[in-house]
């Protein structure tokens, strides 16, 4: 079997306690990616890291502070920081989230959430992420990606289906999708759980596996051409039946997902595919081998879609 090509190798994400061990070892990879706002100061040890990182790998800028689903419109703070980021390092994607964080009082005082909050999936929503995503592309004259979320609520006058509504999305404002097929197993496993008393019997394989085809069900309600990155991630694992299941990125990725992302490279083909671990950061060489699975399991997905 044929190993992937250098440039479709998948990424990681680049963190603090791994800079030293990354930059000494050089691994090959396809690249690294950062959250953007963590390198919006000027100058630093962080942004001079990243600098050098870059002329090792392809550099994917991803935003959590965009709140580009946000109805009183972009921070042009924020905007500006990211368009200054851009041109410094010329990343090869820039992404962020279909969400918003933003909101104003209604005496004009404007509030941030720290959050990445759903969007309801209606046609005024779907408006204001257009014209949003759409000035964000105008200022870095480039498309963007736009990232599926893990939602824990939704809303009374939810009327799109979410793949419909993102796939819309990228048609109308000429971004991408950046698929998150853990965020896809997360909401699938507490739209399983909903409304499960604690006295119920979990049953966490039979969870499981519906959450696996809420996830493919998505996958294949969407257009073959609209994903430009795919994210892998792990969570813990719950324990209660009634618990809420968190997107929080400190685990390995759990064996639904890598059927799930198998499936999505069989219909999308190989696409840049980054591994995800924000919190109880293992050693570097755990990360690496996600990454090395990610390319194996790839590389048969592309065989068996031959």
């Amino acid at each position: 079997m044929a190993a992937l090509p250098a440039n479709d190798l998948a990424g990681i994400g680049l963190r603090q306690p791994h800079y030293q061990a990354l930059m000494a070892l050089l691994p090959p990879l396809g690249f690294v990616e950062v959250h953007s706002e963590n390198f919006f100061g000027d100058g630093g040890a962080a942004l001079a890291v990243l600098t050098a990182a870059r002329d090792h790998y392809p550099v994917s800028l991803h935003g959590v502070g965009l709140s580009l689903g946000s109805a009183c419109g972009l921070d042009a703070r924020h905007l500006d920081k990211l368009v200054r980021l851009v041109e410094q390092i010329e990343p090869v994607r820039v992404s962020d989230h279909a969400c918003f964080a933003r909101g104003a009082w209604p005496g004009g005082e404007m509030v941030h959430a720290s959050d990445l909050l759903p969007v309801a999936f209606t046609p005024a929503s779907l408006d204001i992420l257009v014209r949003n995503v759409g000035e964000v592309q105008s200022r870095l004259r480039r498309p963007i990606l736009v990232e599926n979320l893990s939602a824990y609520l939704s809303y009374a006058d939810d009327c799109l289906p979410e793949p419909h509504f993102l796939a819309e999305l990228c048609r109308r404002s000429g971004c991408q999708l950046l698929l998150d097929v853990n965020n896809l197993v997360v909401n699938g496993l507490n739209a399983a759980r909903q409304g499960r008393s604690s006295l119920e019997r979990m049953s966490l394989a039979s969870d499981l596996m519906a959450a696996g085809e809420h996830a493919l069900a998505f996958i294949q309600a969407l257009p073959s051409d609209v994903v430009g990155e795919v994210h892998l991630a792990g969570f813990q694992t719950p324990v209660k039946a009634d618990q809420l299941v968190v997107d929080d990125h400190s685990a390995e990725v759990q064996p639904v997902v890598w059927q799930v992302y198998a499936e999505a490279v069989q219909r999308f083909g190989p696409q840049p595919t980054l591994v995800e671990w924000d919190t109880d950061l293992p050693e570097l060489e755990v990360l690496l081998a996600q990454a090395r699975q990610a390319d194996a399991v790839a590389t048969r997905a592309m065989a068996a879609r031959s």
